[in-house]
Protein backbone atom coordinates (compact mmCIF):
# COMPACT_ATOMS: atom_id res chain seq x y z
CA UNK A 1 0.00 0.00 0.00
CA UNK A 2 0.95 3.35 -0.74
CA UNK A 3 1.33 5.57 2.59
CA UNK A 4 2.04 8.56 0.37
CA UNK A 5 -1.60 8.93 -1.24
CA UNK A 6 -3.46 9.16 2.16
CA UNK A 7 -3.66 12.42 4.50
CA UNK A 8 -0.93 11.87 7.30
CA UNK A 9 -1.84 12.89 10.66
CA UNK A 10 0.02 14.35 13.92
CA UNK A 11 1.68 12.04 15.60
CA UNK A 12 2.25 10.99 19.40
CA UNK A 13 5.45 10.34 21.57
CA UNK A 14 5.85 6.58 20.19
CA UNK A 15 7.03 4.93 16.78
CA UNK A 16 3.37 5.15 15.11
CA UNK A 17 2.49 6.58 12.34
CA UNK A 18 -1.47 7.38 11.42
CA UNK A 19 -2.87 7.95 8.10
CA UNK A 20 -6.90 9.03 6.67
CA UNK A 21 -8.62 7.52 4.34
CA UNK A 22 -12.11 8.33 3.19
CA UNK A 23 -13.89 6.94 6.51
CA UNK A 24 -11.17 4.77 8.34
CA UNK A 25 -7.67 5.67 9.86
CA UNK A 26 -4.27 3.41 9.21
CA UNK A 27 -2.35 2.93 11.91
CA UNK A 28 1.08 2.23 10.62
CA UNK A 29 3.80 0.62 13.01
CA UNK A 30 7.51 -1.26 12.12
CA UNK A 31 9.15 -0.62 15.25
CA UNK A 32 6.75 -2.26 18.43
CA UNK A 33 4.63 -3.89 15.97
CA UNK A 34 3.29 -6.19 18.45
CA UNK A 35 2.27 -3.55 21.00
CA UNK A 36 1.30 -1.33 18.65
CA UNK A 37 -0.66 -3.21 16.17
CA UNK A 38 -1.84 -6.41 17.85
CA UNK A 39 -2.40 -5.39 21.22
CA UNK A 40 -4.08 -2.04 20.61
CA UNK A 41 -6.66 -4.82 18.36
CA UNK A 42 -6.68 -6.82 21.27
CA UNK A 43 -6.82 -4.07 23.96
CA UNK A 44 -9.52 -2.46 21.87
CA UNK A 45 -12.49 -5.38 21.88
CA UNK A 46 -11.64 -5.46 25.52
CA UNK A 47 -13.09 -2.27 25.52
CA UNK A 48 -15.36 -2.87 23.00
CA UNK A 49 -16.85 -5.73 24.63
CA UNK A 50 -17.68 -4.06 27.69
CA UNK A 51 -19.41 -0.92 26.02
CA UNK A 52 -16.40 1.10 25.99
CA UNK A 53 -16.62 3.44 22.75
CA UNK A 54 -13.04 2.28 20.95
CA UNK A 55 -11.46 1.95 17.54
CA UNK A 56 -12.96 -1.30 15.77
CA UNK A 57 -10.74 -2.60 13.27
CA UNK A 58 -11.99 -2.55 10.21
CA UNK A 59 -8.69 -4.66 7.74
CA UNK A 60 -4.83 -6.28 9.01
CA UNK A 61 -1.90 -6.43 6.93
CA UNK A 62 0.59 -7.65 9.95
CA UNK A 63 2.97 -8.46 7.08
CA UNK A 64 3.20 -4.63 5.83
CA UNK A 65 2.74 -3.54 9.37
CA UNK A 66 -0.55 -1.50 9.53
CA UNK A 67 -3.56 -2.35 10.58
CA UNK A 68 -6.96 -0.20 9.76
CA UNK A 69 -9.27 0.87 12.07
CA UNK A 70 -12.36 3.01 12.63
CA UNK A 71 -11.92 7.26 12.19
CA UNK A 72 -13.31 9.09 14.98
CA UNK A 73 -12.39 12.56 13.91
CA UNK A 74 -10.20 15.35 15.15
CA UNK A 75 -11.33 16.76 17.78
CA UNK A 76 -10.14 15.17 21.51
CA UNK A 77 -11.00 16.07 25.01
CA UNK A 78 -8.58 17.90 25.42
CA UNK A 79 -10.21 20.50 23.15
CA UNK A 80 -13.30 20.16 24.30
CA UNK A 81 -12.36 21.05 27.87
CA UNK A 82 -10.48 24.35 26.52
CA UNK A 83 -13.45 25.48 25.27
CA UNK A 84 -15.96 24.56 27.78
CA UNK A 85 -17.35 26.68 30.38
CA UNK A 86 -17.95 24.22 32.76
CA UNK A 87 -14.70 22.14 32.60
CA UNK A 88 -16.04 20.17 35.75
CA UNK A 89 -19.08 18.57 33.71
CA UNK A 90 -16.68 16.97 31.16
CA UNK A 91 -14.21 15.66 33.61
CA UNK A 92 -17.35 14.23 35.52
CA UNK A 93 -17.95 12.52 32.28
CA UNK A 94 -14.50 11.28 31.83
CA UNK A 95 -14.81 9.71 35.48
CA UNK A 96 -17.59 7.60 34.09
CA UNK A 97 -15.46 5.82 31.45
CA UNK A 98 -12.91 5.17 33.88
CA UNK A 99 -15.45 3.85 36.65
CA UNK A 100 -16.76 1.34 33.20
CA UNK A 101 -13.02 0.10 32.68
CA UNK A 102 -12.67 -0.42 36.46
CA UNK A 103 -15.53 -2.31 36.40
CA UNK A 104 -14.28 -4.96 33.51
CA UNK A 105 -14.16 -7.96 34.48
CA UNK A 106 -12.49 -10.18 31.88
CA UNK A 107 -8.94 -9.50 30.46
CA UNK A 108 -9.08 -11.95 27.96
CA UNK A 109 -9.76 -12.19 24.19
CA UNK A 110 -8.03 -12.91 20.94
CA UNK A 111 -5.68 -10.31 18.33
CA UNK A 112 -6.83 -10.51 14.83
CA UNK A 113 -4.20 -13.41 14.24
CA UNK A 114 -6.36 -15.24 16.54
CA UNK A 115 -3.57 -15.72 19.23
CA UNK A 116 -4.98 -14.93 22.76
CA UNK A 117 -4.85 -11.80 24.76
CA UNK A 118 -4.71 -11.47 28.05
CA UNK A 119 -3.64 -7.99 30.56
CA UNK A 120 -0.27 -8.31 31.85
CA UNK A 121 -0.02 -7.12 35.72
CA UNK A 122 1.51 -4.02 36.38
CA UNK A 123 4.52 -5.63 37.87
CA UNK A 124 7.03 -4.04 40.64
CA UNK A 125 9.18 -4.09 38.21
CA UNK A 126 7.43 -2.57 35.23
CA UNK A 127 6.65 0.27 36.85
CA UNK A 128 10.19 1.15 38.62
CA UNK A 129 11.88 0.09 35.21
CA UNK A 130 9.34 3.16 33.67
CA UNK A 131 9.91 5.47 36.64
CA UNK A 132 14.45 4.70 36.24
CA UNK A 133 14.06 6.43 32.88
CA UNK A 134 14.10 9.80 35.00
CA UNK A 135 17.80 8.40 36.38
CA UNK A 136 18.38 6.97 32.30
CA UNK A 137 17.90 9.86 30.51
CA UNK A 138 16.64 13.04 32.83
CA UNK A 139 19.73 12.67 34.99
CA UNK A 140 22.68 12.32 32.19
CA UNK A 141 21.27 15.24 30.23
CA UNK A 142 20.71 17.54 33.38
CA UNK A 143 24.30 19.30 32.78
CA UNK A 144 24.23 21.04 35.65
CA UNK A 145 24.63 18.22 37.99
CA UNK A 146 28.33 17.33 38.88
CA UNK A 147 27.81 14.20 41.10
CA UNK A 148 25.56 11.87 38.73
CA UNK A 149 26.58 8.62 40.23
CA UNK A 150 26.05 9.65 43.64
CA UNK A 151 22.68 11.11 42.76
CA UNK A 152 21.47 8.49 40.74
CA UNK A 153 22.04 5.73 43.75
CA UNK A 154 20.58 7.63 46.07
CA UNK A 155 17.46 9.09 43.90
CA UNK A 156 17.03 5.15 42.97
CA UNK A 157 16.40 3.96 46.32
CA UNK A 158 13.97 6.62 47.40
CA UNK A 159 12.12 5.83 44.25
CA UNK A 160 12.19 2.29 45.48
CA UNK A 161 11.01 3.19 48.76
CA UNK A 162 8.21 5.08 47.10
CA UNK A 163 6.75 2.00 45.71
CA UNK A 164 7.04 -0.22 49.09
CA UNK A 165 4.74 2.26 50.14
CA UNK A 166 1.43 1.52 47.89
CA UNK A 167 -0.98 0.49 49.99
CA UNK A 168 -3.68 -1.04 47.09
CA UNK A 169 -3.66 -4.76 46.67
CA UNK A 170 -6.53 -4.89 44.34
CA UNK A 171 -6.24 -5.08 40.55
CA UNK A 172 -8.15 -3.16 37.87
CA UNK A 173 -7.84 -2.29 33.95
CA UNK A 174 -5.63 0.21 34.03
CA UNK A 175 -5.26 2.22 30.53
CA UNK A 176 -1.69 3.71 31.48
CA UNK A 177 -1.94 6.85 29.77
CA UNK A 178 -5.49 8.18 30.72
CA UNK A 179 -5.38 11.56 30.18
CA UNK A 180 -7.11 14.07 27.60
CA UNK A 181 -5.72 13.84 24.74
CA UNK A 182 -6.09 10.16 24.54
CA UNK A 183 -9.74 10.44 24.38
CA UNK A 184 -11.70 11.84 21.26
CA UNK A 185 -14.85 13.88 21.19
CA UNK A 186 -17.03 12.24 18.85
CA UNK A 187 -21.14 11.84 18.00
CA UNK A 188 -21.77 13.03 21.38
CA UNK A 189 -19.31 10.07 23.11
CA UNK A 190 -15.79 9.53 24.66
CA UNK A 191 -13.77 6.96 22.93
CA UNK A 192 -10.18 6.17 24.27
CA UNK A 193 -7.52 5.50 22.27
CA UNK A 194 -4.20 4.41 22.35
CA UNK A 195 -4.73 1.67 25.04
CA UNK A 196 -2.15 -0.48 23.56
CA UNK A 197 -0.38 -0.66 26.97
CA UNK A 198 -3.20 -1.58 28.89
CA UNK A 199 -2.56 -3.65 31.85
CA UNK A 200 -3.45 -5.09 35.37
CA UNK A 201 -3.03 -2.44 38.49
CA UNK A 202 -3.50 -0.06 41.00
CA UNK A 203 -7.06 1.87 40.64
CA UNK A 204 -5.40 5.02 41.54
CA UNK A 205 -3.02 5.00 38.97
CA UNK A 206 -5.09 6.24 35.77
CA UNK A 207 -6.92 8.98 38.41
CA UNK A 208 -3.20 10.18 38.69
CA UNK A 209 -2.94 10.36 34.72
CA UNK A 210 -6.34 12.85 34.28
CA UNK A 211 -6.28 14.71 37.04
CA UNK A 212 -1.40 15.45 37.10
CA UNK A 213 -1.57 15.69 33.52
CA UNK A 214 1.42 17.67 32.16
CA UNK A 215 -0.40 18.67 29.47
CA UNK A 216 -3.15 20.60 30.57
CA UNK A 217 -2.75 22.87 33.39
CA UNK A 218 -5.41 22.68 36.19
CA UNK A 219 -5.60 24.87 39.77
CA UNK A 220 -4.97 22.46 42.79
CA UNK A 221 -8.24 22.86 43.80
CA UNK A 222 -9.74 21.87 40.26
CA UNK A 223 -8.05 18.84 41.32
CA UNK A 224 -9.36 17.90 44.37
CA UNK A 225 -12.63 18.51 43.29
CA UNK A 226 -11.95 15.96 40.84
CA UNK A 227 -10.92 13.48 43.47
CA UNK A 228 -13.85 13.78 45.52
CA UNK A 229 -16.09 13.58 42.93
CA UNK A 230 -14.32 9.86 42.18
CA UNK A 231 -14.29 8.90 45.72
CA UNK A 232 -17.54 9.97 46.15
CA UNK A 233 -19.07 7.28 43.65
CA UNK A 234 -15.98 4.72 44.22
CA UNK A 235 -16.48 4.27 47.71
CA UNK A 236 -12.89 2.83 48.78
CA UNK A 237 -12.87 1.12 52.27
CA UNK A 238 -10.06 3.12 53.17
CA UNK A 239 -10.00 6.71 51.34
CA UNK A 240 -6.53 6.92 53.23
CA UNK A 241 -4.82 4.54 51.56
CA UNK A 242 -6.55 5.73 47.62
CA UNK A 243 -5.50 8.87 48.55
CA UNK A 244 -1.52 7.87 49.61
CA UNK A 245 -1.20 5.57 46.14
CA UNK A 246 -2.63 8.00 44.31
CA UNK A 247 -0.31 10.66 45.34
CA UNK A 248 2.67 7.76 45.10
CA UNK A 249 1.44 6.89 41.70
CA UNK A 250 0.99 10.63 40.27
CA UNK A 251 4.97 11.53 41.80
CA UNK A 252 6.05 8.06 40.28
CA UNK A 253 4.53 8.67 36.34
CA UNK A 254 5.40 12.19 36.80
CA UNK A 255 9.36 11.36 37.09
CA UNK A 256 8.61 8.67 34.25
CA UNK A 257 7.38 11.59 32.29
CA UNK A 258 10.24 13.73 32.38
CA UNK A 259 12.32 10.92 31.55
CA UNK A 260 10.80 10.17 28.74
CA UNK A 261 10.40 14.00 27.63
CA UNK A 262 13.88 14.02 27.90
CA UNK A 263 14.30 10.78 25.62
CA UNK A 264 12.25 12.32 23.24
CA UNK A 265 14.34 15.07 22.79
CA UNK A 266 17.98 14.03 22.70
CA UNK A 267 17.35 10.55 21.01
CA UNK A 268 14.07 11.44 18.79
CA UNK A 269 14.84 15.16 18.45
CA UNK A 270 11.47 15.36 19.31
CA UNK A 271 11.84 18.79 21.29
CA UNK A 272 8.66 20.52 21.75
CA UNK A 273 7.99 18.48 24.71
CA UNK A 274 10.84 20.08 26.87
CA UNK A 275 8.42 22.74 27.91
CA UNK A 276 6.13 20.72 29.82
CA UNK A 277 8.80 19.25 31.91
CA UNK A 278 8.63 22.55 34.89
CA UNK A 279 4.79 21.83 35.02
CA UNK A 280 5.87 17.90 35.42
CA UNK A 281 8.23 19.11 38.63
CA UNK A 282 5.06 21.56 39.76
CA UNK A 283 2.71 18.52 39.74
CA UNK A 284 5.37 16.53 42.13
CA UNK A 285 5.59 18.95 44.44
CA UNK A 286 2.03 19.27 44.89
CA UNK A 287 1.93 15.80 45.29
CA UNK A 288 4.72 15.62 47.63
CA UNK A 289 3.75 18.46 49.91
CA UNK A 290 0.95 16.55 52.36
CA UNK A 291 1.94 12.93 52.53
CA UNK A 292 4.99 12.19 54.90
CA UNK A 293 6.31 8.94 52.53
CA UNK A 294 7.94 11.52 50.50
CA UNK A 295 10.40 13.24 53.38
CA UNK A 296 13.47 11.72 51.57
CA UNK A 297 12.61 12.87 48.34
CA UNK A 298 11.78 16.07 49.36
CA UNK A 299 15.27 16.92 51.56
CA UNK A 300 17.09 15.25 48.85
CA UNK A 301 16.13 17.66 46.11
CA UNK A 302 16.29 20.41 48.62
CA UNK A 303 20.21 19.27 48.95
CA UNK A 304 20.52 18.87 45.15
CA UNK A 305 18.73 21.85 43.80
CA UNK A 306 20.15 21.59 40.52
CA UNK A 307 18.50 18.60 39.60
CA UNK A 308 15.18 20.56 39.10
CA UNK A 309 14.35 22.97 36.23
CA UNK A 310 11.80 25.51 36.71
Amino acid sequence: MNLKKFKKLSGDASFRQFYRTNNSVLVYSKIQKRSNLLNYDAVNKILIKNKILAPGLISQNYKKNFIEIEDFGNKNMLDKIKSSKIKLNEYKKILKILYQIQKIKNFKTQNFLKKKFNLSNYSKAKILKESYLFLDWYLPANKLIIQKGYIKKNLKKIIDNLYLNLKIKQKVFVHRDFHVSNMMFYKNKIALIDSQDAVLGNPAYDLASLIDDVRIKTSNSFKSNILKVFLSKFKYKNESQFINDFEILSVLRNLKIIGIFTRLANRDKKKKYLKLIPYAWKLIDNRMKNNSNFNDLINFLKENPKIKIK
